[in-house]
């Protein structure tokens, strides 16, 4: 879809702002120094000293309020806040003119990413879910040699991660910042679903919830247009974080961590093996920004990667999940 006004001059450096001063706002401010032709221009943080220590130490201007941040110059936002307020921090960034690149998940259920398509389409501005596995080196190797030495359609998904010791107070254990495992580790899950198996036709789940309210393991059947996945996720076990993709002809395991890929072996149904092995740089989030500022050069609302139709998909898996576990978050 190409309908936003394009930026003639393919060198032009794109100013990004940022709102959120965490953990992965300093990864993506630290991955700009890998992308072409981008820097870090203005920054805004509910709090004020981490936001000025991270203009302090990449560059750009703390800005006094969200109002400000918006107001900075910049071309395009980064949100990097917790879950809860992607929507509200979104459709803000879009009606001001910015384009928007947002940390997974885009919002915390389907209604909520529906009004903020609407509001990117109104604006005429290019949104993105930040979810960054299809542009790493690996992931597009992967795709090029099963183009090439095919092991067959894809008929089934395997992957999950679980991680636990996730302190009492961090905001994925937070009920009120729409947290729990389906929404901070099961959504790279569900893409790797929608990916090679298309939209989810039926969502059977499994699972706990903790002693905050939101769920702490979950597990996942789903029924795709051309296949079916296997999916777990969960803040309470330890559990091996690789995938697992099968054909009529052959197999692929992407190895752990498979959502920061750099190993995948193919095994062939006639006995052949291909072992793939693709070293990402800058921390990986570079190459999901580097591909951002190239459809902002050509003026584009949509990527072909990770398309708004993705999106969808997966936060409809997200919701059916939880429906299954009788989670509901406030205002639903």
């Amino acid at each position: 879809m190409r309908s936003a006004t394009p930026h003639n001059d393919p060198q032009r450096v794109i100013q990004w702002g940022m709102v959120g001063a965490g953990r992965i706002a300093r990864r993506f401010a630290q991955g700009l120094a890998y992308v072409p032709d981008a820097q870090l221009s203005a920054i805004w943080s509910r709090r004020a000293e981490p936001a000025q220590a991270l203009a302090a130490e990449f560059g750009g201007e703390a800005c006094a309020d969200f109002e400000a941040l918006l107001a900075s110059g910049i071309d395009a936002l980064y949100i990097a806040t917790v879950q809860d307020s992607h929507a509200d921090y979104a459709i803000a960034a879009l009606q001001a003119g910015l384009h928007v690149l947002c940390e997974k998940p885009a919002t915390i259920n389907r209604p909520q990413l529906e009004r903020v398509l609407d509001a990117a389409r109104t604006a005429e501005r290019l949104f993105m879910e930040a979810m960054k596995p299809p542009f790493y080196p690996l992931y597009r190797k992967l795709r090029a040699h099963l183009s090439a030495e095919p092991i067959g359609d894809v008929g089934l998904v395997r992957a999950g991660c679980s991680v636990p010791g996730v302190p009492h107070d961090h905001p994925s254990l937070s009920f009120e910042h729409a947290g729990g495992a389906l929404l901070d580790i099961g959504i790279y899950e569900m893409f790797l679903a929608v990916d090679w198996l298309g939209a989810p036709r039926e969502v059977q789940t499994l699972g706990r919830l903790g002693e905050t309210g939101v769920d702490t393991f979950a597990s996942l059947n789903s029924l795709h247009e051309r296949g079916m996945a296997q999916l777990f996720c969960g803040l309470d076990l330890h559990g091996k974080g690789d995938a697992l993709l099968m054909g009529k002809a052959g197999h692929v395991t992407i190895h752990e961590p498979w959502w920061n890929p750099s190993r995948a072996t193919i095994r062939y149904a006639d006995g052949r093996v291909a072992e793939l092995d693709e070293p990402f740089e800058g921390g990986g989030l570079n190459y999901e920004t580097a591909h951002f500022c190239e459809l902002i050069r050509a003026g584009e609302m949509e990527s072909p990667l990770m398309p708004h139709s993705k999106s969808l998909q997966m936060i409809a898996m997200a919701d059916a999940a939880r429906v299954a576990l009788g989670l509901r978050f406030a205002g639903e």
